[in-house]
């Protein structure tokens, strides 16, 4: 897409978004980033035709995902539960509860780990067609 579509297209969301708050529709930025959570700037999305790819996902209790990368940008919202995330290589932690967004680390190995209660997520990926949404 062009430089100047892409600022159309700006223009016309944020022209929705007034519409939006005269029509009684809220609309709430969740997040806005162009680094994952452990302040890595995002390098660029995957060359080839845009896949998104949103999946909800629920991590029973008292258990810790395998450790993984992701290859593409891509955003965890928690819907129930608390999750804390951590990084291998630096042990570096963060705790996420009901409401929390997180921005994904792209190539760096973390893992999830619940507490008492199941958590459920809502994670979305932008990936392209034939990419594996992690590795481990």
């Amino acid at each position: 897409m062009r430089r100047w579509a892409w600022g159309l297209a700006g223009l016309l969301f944020a022209g929705a978004v007034a519409a939006a708050e005269t029509t009684g529709v809220q609309v709430e930025k969740l997040l806005e980033s162009s680094a994952s959570w452990d302040g890595q700037a995002y390098a660029g999305y995957p060359a080839g035709a845009p896949r998104l790819t949103i999946l909800k996902i629920t991590i029973a209790p008292n258990s810790a995902l395998p450790w993984h990368t992701h290859p593409m940008p891509n955003a965890a919202y928690v819907l129930s539960g608390e999750l804390t995330v951590e990084k291998r290589d630096t042990g570096e932690k963060r705790l996420l509860r009901q409401g929390d967004v997180l921005p994904e680390m792209v190539g760096g190995y973390h893992r999830g780990v619940t507490g008492a209660q199941p958590v459920v997520l809502v994670v979305f990926y932008a990936g392209v067609a034939d990419m594996p949404l992690s590795e481990q």
